[in-house]
């Protein structure tokens, strides 16, 4: 076995991260996707937008300040996470800094762009259903704002001291404090904290992927000790010479895979909060899905009615519900099945066909109107999304017929205008560009004790590529930072290369302290920002 190689002199390495802008190359093609990218994203915008009509400017300015935010958070974001996938291979010399960044950066672009959209619905479910049906009045706006400047102080806060913190990790956190904040706010009673549920989901993804990171990252490189005896792949660089050409390839890939992965994950949480806010802000454009043809809605018509018939067989005869809405949401806030649930739901079902076919399409749907149906659709969807764990035994023919119509449901409410994604995609480029070295130099230099060699490199990435792209596939937000820089450890820790503890632990108590940080900061600022909204 190869003797591990200490760190080269740091000169070395100053000289190599020295270079950290993008380089001419680099910055003339990101020039011309931000420029490009901003055209469309204008051009989009002002086109939605024409179906709007109001004498105030307040609700653009309102727009453009909760974008603003929101794409900050994406900005900061790319300061951390997306970092990580430049590290090994700038510390295995694969790839020049300036053009690992802009690599990156693309590929980043790339998965933000072919996002399914399931990651960013997954973490807006957390939220208190009241203040979702309430996101264009004041508590609404109070817990988007609260929300993404506590995740942002908190990240940059992080990325100050060189920690690999979780935006992840931060962004839920955030979610939770406004929850807690709610329900102490308002009292139990009538008002949802927190979806425990849909949380213990998610925690558990954030907590087990960093231990797949590291075990699987040891056995990945043991397995390469096994079956590649090219001792070059278990040697720190020799100065600033690259790797052979088939490691090399190898490690591009997986930075590739990793930056893909990242964009299609990552980027999805911003997407969630800034559909929020354009729902909450210009409702007559982006409460409903405008792109649902009238076809469609024919089609959503019939599956309506097989809805209808099918709940009906659930209601107890002689069962009566006052108001359909207050029903619904009293069930999807505190769980508690109620005989009118079922009756509820399918009176709800019944209104939600006659206004959409009534109408012809979504988008004729009448503005004033626009708000109120989408909040029917997200109730109606909430309640089926939760009925098989809290409701009554429901057969599975049933079901199937029940979750069909939640897919037509889904559509028109659960959408993401394909220029979101690209303002994502590029304000998470321009934070990767603008903020990298600082997160590369802990990942690559700080987290064992001796030079980051290429198998342990491409261990890591390859791990964290495939565990990210499988969490994005089931729709669980997990952590790029956390699963990359345990990944690094494990491969340490299998190449009895030691450890330096004093950085794991910092990583360590950020990752305790980031979920209740952001939470109590979040909650904070929910409670200030709920006073001046009222």
């Amino acid at each position: 076995m190869a003797t591990p190689a200490v760190l080269p002199p740091s000169s070395v390495l100053d000289e190599k991260l020295k270079k950290s802008s993008p380089g001419k190359i680099g910055a003339i093609i990101f020039g011309l996707m931000l420029v490009g990218g901003l055209g469309y994203i204008v051009t989009k915008l002002v086109s939605d937008l024409s179906v709007v009509h109001t004498a105030s400017v307040f609700p653009y300015f309102l727009l453009g300040l909760a974008l603003l935010i929101a794409l900050g958070f994406e900005f900061v974001n790319g300061f951390h996470d997306t970092a990580n996938a430049v590290a090994t291979v700038i510390y295995t010399h694969s790839l020049e800094p300036h053009f690992a960044v802009a690599w990156s950066g693309l590929w980043n672009f790339v998965g933000v762009l072919t996002s399914s959209g399931a990651v960013a619905f997954a973490v807006i479910s957390l939220l208190p259903v009241e203040l979702i049906l309430k996101v264009s009045k004041g508590s609404g706006f109070a817990m988007v704002f609260a929300l993404l400047v506590a995740a942002i102080i908190w990240n940059l806060a992080t990325w100050y001291r060189g920690l690999p913190a979780s935006s992840s990790h931060t962004m839920i956190g955030s979610i939770l404090g406004v929850g807690f904040a709610n329900q102490l706010m308002n009292g139990v009673n009538g008002t949802s904290g927190v979806d425990w549920g849909q949380a213990t989901k998610v925690f558990k993804a954030l907590l087990f992927s960093p231990v797949v990171g590291f075990g699987l990252a040891a056995l990945v490189f043991l397995l390469f000790k096994l079956v590649m005896r090219d001792p070059r792949l278990y040697e720190a660089p020799k100065g600033t010479e690259p790797p052979p050409l088939y490691i090399r390839a190898l490690l591009i890939l997986t930075c590739t895979g990793v930056s893909f992965a990242h964009g299609s994950n990552d980027g999805q949480k911003g997407m969630g909060l800034i559909m929020l806010i354009l729902v909450g802000t210009v409702p007559t454009a982006y409460a409903l899905n405008h792109a649902v043809s009238a076809r469609q809605t024919q089609t959503f018509a019939a599956v309506s009615q097989q809805v209808v018939n099918t709940v009906e067989s659930y209601v107890a005869p002689g069962t009566v519900v006052a108001d359909n809405g207050a029903e619904l949401e009293h069930f999807v806030s505190s769980h508690q099945f109620e005989p009118s649930t079922m009756l509820a739901l399918q009176q709800m079902v019944g209104d939600i066909r006659n206004e959409a076919v009534g109408y012809g399409s979504l988008g004729k749907v009448p503005a004033a109107m626009q708000a109120n149906v989408r909040n029917q659709m997200y109730l109606t969807s909430e309640t089926l999304r939760l009925l098989p764990k809290y409701g009554p035994k429901i057969s599975a023919n049933d079901q199937k017929v029940l979750d069909n119509y939640k897919g037509f449901l889904d559509v028109s409410t659960k959408f993401i205008p394909t220029w979101v994604k690209v303002a994502v995609a590029l304000a998470l480029g321009l934070g990767t560009m603008v903020g990298w070295k600082r997160i590369v130099v802990t990942v690559g230099e700080k987290i064992g004790k001796t030079h980051l060699t290429y198998a342990q490199g491409a261990s890591a990435e390859l791990v964290a590529m495939f565990t990210i792209l499988a969490a994005d596939g089931y729709g669980l937000p997990v952590s790029t930072t956390h699963v990359l820089s345990s990944g690094v450890a494990g491969t340490m820790a299998a190449n009895k290369s030691g450890l330096q503890m004093s950085t794991i632990r910092d990583i360590a108590l950020a990752w305790v302290f980031t979920l209740p940080a952001a939470a109590v900061l979040s909650g904070a600022l929910y409670w200030l920002f709920s006073t001046f909204t009222k």
